[in-house]
Formats: structure tokens, sequence, C-alpha cells
């Protein structure tokens, strides 16, 4: 099966952020991909809560979904949404950080809300706080689709293994972590932590991601890492997409999942164990 994945550098204007998405995705289809995946916020990244306010709309409102749905039904493809921000219909004044999958009839078979909030600090200059305008998920997410069992994620999670564990003995084929990593931890961790989790897992990860510089404010600038990345149930990275924004097309074949699950059967092998004292 053909997967592409969507490298965009999102700005504060949504409305922008939506035609070079669907140009992208355009592109992917005319490259023969049958499920195509889009990074973390792929609608807005923006510096301040009134932006987002200002700017982003609840689920049902939302131009970015319905546009997605159009050509996901339009080219007969599986589309993947990393995520999307949207009014948080449950807390009056935040947000939902929310992964949509779309089917190729154009319908929404799953949603997943960002469970892990980006709530760090990487240094003295460079911090973060998701969860003052976020409110978190609750829920694991797993889809049966037409191609394989997908389990949904959004970037900080990847750094929660039991997440990808839970999914992955659900029946998780491919794990999905579309992300927007920031520039620094990227460089750090990003390319270790995808590639275990495939390991621990024997599953595909697919991991579309944000890159390049998002805005400036205040002489703070946002910049995410990129290389979104394709990884193989042994844990191999398959594709790197480098920092540039653009579509990367790769062949996947999901009968890797069952022969990395058979040489290491660690999905099965897990001992109960008391707690340390």
């Amino acid at each position: 099966m053909k997967v592409a994945l969507v490298q965009l550098t999102s700005t504060p204007d949504p409305h922008a952020n939506l035609l070079a998405c669907e140009a992208f995705v355009i592109e992917a289809v005319e490259c023969g991909a049958k499920f195509i995946l889009t990074p973390e916020v792929s609608n807005c990244i923006a510096a301040s809560k009134a932006t987002l306010l200002d700017v982003l709309h609840f689920e049902q409102n939302d131009p970015f979904l319905a546009r997605m749905k159009t050509l996901a039904e339009t080219h007969e493809v599986s589309i993947l949404i990393g995520s999307l921000g949207v009014k948080s219909e449950a807390v009056e004044g935040k947000f939902a950080n929310r992964s949509f999958l779309i089917d190729r009839m154009g319908k929404v078979v799953a949603k997943y809300d960002k469970i892990h909030m980006f709530d760090v600090d990487i240094s003295e200059t460079e911090s973060y706080r998701e969860s003052a305008t976020y409110e978190r998920g609750t829920k694991a997410v797993l889809a049966k689709t037409d191609f394989g069992i997908v389990g949904l994620s959004v970037c900080y999670d990847v750094r929660f293994p039991h997440l990808y564990r839970a999914l992955a003995q659900a029946g998780a084929e491919i794990l999905t972590v579309p992300a927007a990593f920031a520039q620094t931890t990227g460089q750090a961790h990003w390319h270790a932590l995808l590639r275990a989790r495939a390991i621990e897992n024997g599953a595909y990860i697919l991991a579309p991601a944000q890159t390049g510089l998002h805005y400036t404010k205040d002489g703070k600038e946002r910049r995410t890492y990129g290389h979104s990345l394709v990884v193989s149930p042994w844990g191999e990275v398959l594709v790197d997409a480098g920092v540039e924004p653009g579509v990367t097309c790769f062949d996947i074949d999901l009968g890797e999942v069952s022969k990395a699950r058979s040489r290491v059967a660690s999905l099965t092998q897990s001992s109960v164990f008391e707690g340390p004292q």
C-alpha cells in the first residue's frame, strides 16, 4: 500500500494553511497514495490563545475538516488529518488537539484527542504549556480500516510507551504519530523515540511532521524539526523527509508486521511482577 506523508509549515492563517495542505494532498493522490497523512495542528500554529480564539472553529463548522472530507471522497483515498485545533465543546475558551481519520467515502471513522500535553521547560528561554490552551483527551483510539488496523496518537504522546503498547496489543499494525516537534527536542530525540515505538510494538510508524519557522513574536521564534518518518516494524527508518515542506510517498507492506512480531514476540511475553519497594 502506498502512503504519503504531508510535511507543512503551518502559520497563524488557517486559510493559507488549508490551501497549502490541499495542494500537497492532490500531489499525494497523483503519486498513487491510498493513505495520506498530515501533521499535528495542520490548520494553525499561532503565538497566542487570543489568535486561536479568533480564527479557529468548532469541529462541526471547521472548513479544513470539511475540505479534507471532500478530497477523500472525490479521490477515493483515506486521509488522516494529524490534528486540528478545534474549539472545545466541553470547556469554554479552550481547544481540543484532535486527530481525524477520514475514509475513502469522506466519512470520519475515528477521532482522537491528544492525551499528553506538551508542558515542558527545555531551557531558561524555551518553555511550553500546551495545557493552558488545550484540553487533554482521555481515551486511546483504534480504527479498523479496509487497509489495516490503525492506532492514533499525536506528537508528545510518543514519550509514553504504554499508550502504544495498549494500541498494539489491541491489534494496531500502523501507529500514527503526527507531530509539531520542537527543533531542540527533535534534534535530540525524534528519531530515537519513533524507532523505539516501532521496535517495541512490531508496528509501522507513520509520522508526518511540521517543519521550519511558523512565526516570530516579541523576538521569539517558533520552529519545528520536520523529518517526517516512516519506520518499519523492525525499527528501520524507511523514509526521512528532511526539512522542506512537501509530500513523501512510500509503499508499505503490512506483512512485515507479522514477520517482525514472529521474530521477537515481546507483545505476548509480558510478565507480571511486583513493583519496587
